[in-house]
């Protein structure tokens, strides 16, 4: 058998279910899929992935990438956070496409995580790959290990960042960063 599908029935005897019972017969399969799926990430290469879509382009403004979805499961209760990630770079003579930005952070999502680690993989990994000016990274996300144990606070968000290179050193590009990030009320994107 499977080890997870193992330790699953193991898990809901110990939570004092039945395994055999009907509505549980298939809950081992169906919670070895699911995490599976959610921890996809582990197998894929996030070099790799850049690299297919790497273009030499004269462009050296901020590149950015807002509200990107985030789903991740938190490496200590291994429950559920989701929110926003806002990532941005200020090329130099290299960028990369755009679809990527987003895979590079559902790639790094797709693990056992903290939100802290996710937010300074995403930075690294593309400050090693293209090589820019600077990099930023903001992640906004609510976690089920805060809304829904623990201090059961259902309105709480955790709020990372990650600079480096120009966003860190120039007060300016930071600022221009935060405020393209800012909601504004009544907009549309």
């Amino acid at each position: 058998m499977d080890p997870i599908r193992d330790h699953v029935r193991a898990m809901l005897a110990g939570l004092g279910e039945d395994p055999e019972r009907e509505g549980l017969l298939k809950t081992p399969e169906r919670v070895e899929k699911s995490l599976r799926f959610l921890t996809r990430g582990y197998g894929e290469d996030p070099l790799a992935l850049l690299n297919e879509a790497l273009f030499t382009v004269p462009y050296d403004e901020m590149v950015l990438v807002k509200e990107i979805d985030v789903y991740s499961m938190c490496e200590h209760h291994m429950l559920p956070f989701f929110g926003k990630a806002h990532v941005a770079y200020i090329p130099d003579g290299k960028v990369i496409g755009l679809s990527k930005v987003p895979r590079l952070v559902d790639m790094f999502a797709r693990r056992l995580q903290v939100q802290e680690r996710l937010t300074v993989q995403i930075a690294e990994t593309i400050e090693e790959v293209i090589k820019p000016r600077g990099v930023a990274v903001v992640i906004e996300a609510m976690h089920f290990c805060m809304l829904m144990r623990g201090v059961e606070k259902q309105n709480s968000v955790a709020v990372t960042s990650c600079m480096r290179g120009v966003f860190r050193e120039d007060r300016a590009t930071r600022n221009e960063f935060l405020s393209l990030i800012k909601k504004r009320p009544g907009s549309v994107l």
